[in-house]
């Protein structure tokens, strides 16, 4: 067996990310044909076939999926050579990923990357927001050095720093019927009002079907969304209520367009915040400095 060609090894990890040849192509700025024969020569040099083509896309074989795990370590080595490389510099250079929950934006904004941006500002930083699922997936691909997430799935590859206990609310506006109770309310108590929900991906929605189906009850939302900021806006225009932590519309709260009414549900009371990384990564400096800074941050959630 030859040894594993680098740029060729490169593109069959793009065509599997981006989930098609075209996809991959369009995003390297290079023909479809090219990507196709460099992993068709790639499967050639290796013996084995390394992915599996199919109406919607491309897929892994189990080689594939072996070798793009060493494609992961290998860029994960490097990150980290060069971040030691770097550090004899003082943090004058690098790069950091997050992958987060919408709904953190606002607070890690305001806070802790703000403060982090003032201490190191020659680090730069990329960041992408997704459901709970797609914040672990990318933690776990090496996509993002650190994930932060609400009620995550248990996973075998991840590891969570730090986990803050962050009950769910009913979310209503001062207008609202409920705007008056003060005492934790019981799900079957809602099921009359209009409620606007998070899309199934995200990690609050699956809470609360878990709670739904130990109450065996069912919200019928009329109003479904992957944006945080249209639930409180829903929520503050009275059009109905939703379902959110405490940290999402704390300032909302404060300014008084929101009110944030608990609720008597064992379930809904254990929400959960982590911030997340792969487990076994070795996190480079800068990435390291920030994990820090975020985790002071979390526990004062």
């Amino acid at each position: 067996m030859k040894e594993i060609n680098g740029k060729r090894l490169s593109y069959l990890y793009e065509a599997v990310t981006m989930g098609t040849i075209r996809a991959a192509a369009d995003k390297l700025d290079i023909a479809p044909s090219a990507i196709s024969r460099q992993i068709s020569l790639l499967e050639k040099e290796l013996a084995c076939i390394l992915i599996e083509r199919h109406r919607k896309g491309v897929t892994p074989t189990e080689a594939g999926s072996i070798l793009l795990q060493f494609y992961r370590e290998s860029v994960s080595a490097e990150e980290t050579c060069v971040s030691k490389l770097q550090s004899l510099l003082g943090l004058q250079r690098g790069h950091i990923k997050l992958a987060m929950g919408d709904g953190f934006v606002g607070d890690l904004m305001l806070g802790p990357l703000s403060e982090f941006a003032c201490l190191y500002p020659a680090l730069t930083l990329s960041i992408s927001t997704g459901g709970s699922n797609e914040v672990i997936r990318q933690v776990e691909e090496d996509e993002a050095h650190i994930g932060l997430v609400f009620h995550p799935s248990s996973h075998p590859r991840i590891r969570s720093q730090v986990i803050s206990c962050q009950p769910m609310y009913i979310i209503v506006s001062p207008d609202h019927p409920l705007a008056d109770r003060s005492k934790p309310m019981q799900l079957k108590e809602l099921l009359e009002y209009p409620v606007g929900l998070a899309e199934s991906r995200f990690g609050v929605r699956q809470l609360l079907a878990m709670a739904e189906f130990q109450q065996k009850i069912r919200f019928d939302p009329i109003l479904t969304t992957d944006s945080f900021t249209v639930l409180k806006n829903f929520a503050r225009s009275n059009m109905g209520f939703t379902f959110l932590p405490y940290f999402v519309v704390s300032k909302e709260v404060k300014d008084g367009h929101l009110i944030a009414i608990p609720i008597d549900n064992t379930l809904l009371s254990s929400g959960e915040a982590h911030i997340v990384t792969r487990l076994g990564r070795h996190l480079s400096q800068g990435p390291h400095e920030l994990l820090q800074h975020m985790k002071s941050w979390m526990k004062a959630l």
